[in-house]
């Protein structure tokens, strides 16, 4: 696919990725959960982003992961690859092997391990050069809380005149910062918010979409904030915002991955364990994710 035809107006989930009891990667229960996540209008998904705990597995589980998942994913919708390293040669190799495994787009969290020297020069020579050798279309992943590195607004809208970039998930959580890349990238470049946190307010000031941790848990409501806003109902959409701020954020900030999955499992979809060193939520903490779902109206 080209920059133009690459639409990324909508909602993905950015999945987990299930593992079994002996820590490997259940690939049934995977092509179960996106049958059922497939039911809803969703865009499409992020696959081994944050959320898929990519930086734990081995890049023949990554490739293994992506296949499974394109299987079960509709030619309609899209699949996003988390295709991104710390070195430049990896981010290539990765993401042509992305793009075999049939990924639609990847999206390429910051280099980040040397923090200091991640400058607009270095990050731009880095996208650049993904996005020159790239058969499908990139996308930066610009998350500060995990890289410690947070790409402002200028950078983005530099890269976003390289004709294979087509977009940018921010989940900085800097709504200021989001409407100044809009105000700043080229025409057609297309912003994404990057939490359930602040969707509606990315969307009034120029988001297409959202990639959503809370839009695995809460498909149908991510989706119906979206077209509640686009179709001119900002109350609606402003009030089912604010009814699912503290699902969001039981499943990003206060619980993270081991809370979506716990989530997972109370919605009747396959949650299952985390990968260490990441650890599966308290009872009590489960009981306070149960609290939250049944409080909005979603479990």
């Amino acid at each position: 696919m080209t920059k133009s035809e690459v639409s990324l107006k909508g909602v993905f989930p950015p999945i987990p990725t299930p593992f079994d009891a002996e820590g490997e990667v259940a690939h049934q229960a995977l092509a179960e959960n996106l049958e059922r996540w497939n039911q809803y209008d969703l865009a499409g998904y992020v696959v081994l982003g944050s959320n898929g705990e990519a930086v734990y597995l081995t890049e023949e589980e990554k490739v293994g992961v992506w296949k499974t998942a394109r299987a079960a994913i509709p030619s309609t919708k899209l699949m996003i690859a988390g295709a991104g390293c710390e070195s430049t040669a990896q981010t290539i190799a990765l993401t042509r092997k992305a793009a075999d495994a049939g990924a639609d787009a990847v999206l390429l969290v910051t280099p980040h391990y040397y923090a200091g020297k991640m400058t607009r020069a270095s990050l731009l020579h880095h996208y650049q050069s993904v996005a020159e050798t790239s058969p499908v279309p990139v996308m930066i992943y610009n998350v500060p809380k995990f890289t410690n590195v947070d790409v402002d607004a200028v950078t983005v809208g530099q890269a976003s005149r390289y004709p294979n970039i087509i977009g940018v998930k921010d989940s900085s959580g800097n709504i200021a910062k989001l409407a100044d890349i809009v105000r700043l990238a080229s025409p057609g470049f297309q912003v994404l918010a990057g939490t359930g946190g602040f969707f509606f307010a990315g969307l009034s000031l120029g988001a297409v979409g959202g990639i959503l941790a809370l839009a695995n848990v809460a498909p149908e409501e991510s989706i119906t904030i979206q077209r509640l806003y686009n179709t001119g109902q900002w109350s609606e959409a402003a009030e089912l915002q604010r009814r699912m701020l503290p699902v969001n954020a039981a499943v990003t900030a206060v619980y993270g991955i081991p809370g979506l999955k716990a989530a997972l499992d109370m919605l009747g979809y396959y949650g299952g364990p985390v990968r260490s060193p990441l650890l599966s939520v308290s009872d009590d903490d489960r009981q306070k994710v149960q609290r939250i779902l049944t409080d909005a109206g979603i479990l």
